[in-house]
């Protein structure tokens, strides 16, 4: 049955004795019936999937994802429980957790407490034992679409769940970056785990140390780990901070972070950053660099399902080469626009998937920005290389040269 004519139709899983029943409802009609974990609680979200098969602590507190239902492709979730040191935020940001196959006994060293005690104190509804296939293969063919999971016991009527789900509002036009953006500045001085006893090799980054403003539309603990390894100070500020109270910090350089969401929804930061671009050095990533696009006259334009995982081919243009990259959006910038905008950009990057940017750099000012996430928090590090490329630029900038986005992104890699 078709999604247009699929009225209510419910796709039972498995409900083990001593569990309560929760439901995932689609706006098309489909519900799929599995058990709780988590908190008990109604979300609505929009419904996506993330193939990752490794990292799902970070997802889960990964500010990207809120206003999102996350269903994990990846059939047992659980197993290595949550710990402090890899959370992405202050606890999970998403609307709603889905997975086939939960396990609340974690078997590992690391592990502070379970997955589901962990979303229980959140307030966040886990759902699993359905079939995930059947649910990602809908999402692929038909797009992401709104739905609504309850782990409520007296709200698990099909009817009444797709009902809601209809009229549930998507990502579209909402501002979800001022619902996870810092209230205040703060800095950050933290640097990488250094695994137990040292057993994790840290290369030891520029001794110089460079004054770094980062705007914080959802910013993920290891980017700025990252960026401190870089030999930056960071100062976190607001997404609201204007671009005359950024420059006052007296910055050597300006980062935008990822986030959730619409970015063309975001209020007031085009004109932020287009004011900052022309006066600072400046890299974006993901949620900053579809801003950065806007900002240079771009427009962007939803995705049929988004890219979430970290399993995404990028190509550098550049050199030819293909990145094994995590991404985590559901927007994409469009490169027509930037060329009828008149703004001397180039795409650096594509998604070889569907052709989709991936990365932007100015022809005149120190400017790039990437759609995936270098952090690699999770994923593969094969981009990690990106925020040495921005510390050169930051570099060559304040030597007085001339550098611009287009030329840092045309040097080699290694």
């Amino acid at each position: 049955m078709s999604a247009k004519n699929a009225g209510v139709v419910s796709l039972p899983g498995s409900v083990p004795k001593g569990v309560s029943q929760a439901s995932l409802a689609l706006a098309d009609g489909t519900v799929y019936t599995g058990y709780s974990f988590g908190a008990q609680a109604v979300s609505e979200g929009e419904v996506i999937f993330n193939t990752s098969m490794m990292g799902y602590q970070e997802i889960v507190t990964d500010p990207s994802y809120a206003g999102q239902i996350v269903t994990m492709t990846y059939t047992q979730i659980g197993n290595v429980g949550v710990n402090g040191a890899d959370a992405e935020s202050a606890g999970p940001m998403l609307s709603g957790f889905v997975v086939k196959e939960w396990l609340d006994e974690p078997s590992s060293w690391r592990a502070d407490s379970p997955l589901g005690g962990y979303l229980r104190e959140a307030g966040i509804p886990g759902l699993a034992g359905i079939d995930t296939r059947s649910l990602v293969r809908r999402i692929r063919d038909s797009g992401a679409q709104v739905g609504v999971i309850s782990t409520d016991p007296d709200f698990q009527d099909p009817a009444e769940l797709v009902a809601r789900a209809k009229v549930a509002p998507g990502l579209d036009g909402t501002d979800w970056v001022a619902r996870v953006t810092c209230a205040e500045p703060y800095d950050w001085n933290e640097r990488i785990w250094p695994g137990v006893d040292g057993q994790v090799p840290v290369v030891g980054g520029p001794t110089e140390r460079r004054k770094l403003v980062a705007y914080d539309f959802g910013i993920k603990r290891n980017i700025l780990r990252l960026l401190v390894e870089q030999g930056f100070d960071v100062t976190v500020v607001p997404a609201t901070t204007s671009a005359e109270e950024a420059l006052s910090y007296e910055p050597d350089a300006i980062f935008l972070s990822n986030g959730p969401g619409d970015p063309a929804a975001v209020a007031g930061v085009q004109e932020n950053v287009r004011t900052l671009s022309t006066q600072k050095p400046l890299f974006g990533i993901c949620l900053g660099h579809q801003i950065l696009g806007l900002a240079l006259g771009g427009e962007t334009r939803k995705l049929k399902f988004g890219h979430h995982g970290g399993n995404q081919p990028g190509q550098d243009l550049a050199t030819g080469r293909v990145a094994i990259c995590a991404e985590n959006h559901g927007y994409a910038v469009d490169a027509d626009s930037l060329e009828r905008a008149g703004e001397p950009v180039d795409v650096t990057h594509v998604n070889l998937n569907d052709g989709t940017v991936e990365g932007l750099a100015h022809r005149e000012r120190p400017i790039f920005s990437v759609q995936y996430h270098p952090e690699a928090s999770p994923g593969p590090h094969d981009a990690a290389y990106l925020f040495g490329r921005f510390r050169e630029m930051v570099d060559r900038h304040v030597a007085g040269e001339q550098i611009t986005g287009a030329a840092i992104s045309r040097a080699p890699s290694n």
